[in-house]
């Protein structure tokens, strides 16, 4: 694989992605209900897009802290 440079403020910040506060709050709602049995079709898809994409971000922000020589929190 290539290596490209890129500047420690960008991986930094790269690094410290997460959903936003109104997204988190709607994930952990999401999930409640499914634990509950009364999710609706739409948010059960609602629920797994905002799933991929937590676990998408988790994923790019482990790989920042390695480069940046730290371990995920």
């Amino acid at each position: 694989m290539a290596s490209i440079p890129a500047p420690p403020e960008w991986v930094e910040s790269v690094s410290r992605l997460r959903l936003s506060p109104r997204s988190d709050l709607r994930l952990q709602v999401l999930m409640q209900r499914n634990s509950q049995g009364q999710l609706t079709a739409d948010e059960r898809a609602e629920l797994e897009s905002l799933v991929e994409m937590s676990e998408s971000l988790s994923l790019v922000r482990a790989e920042a802290l390695r480069l940046l020589g730290r371990k995920p929190a």
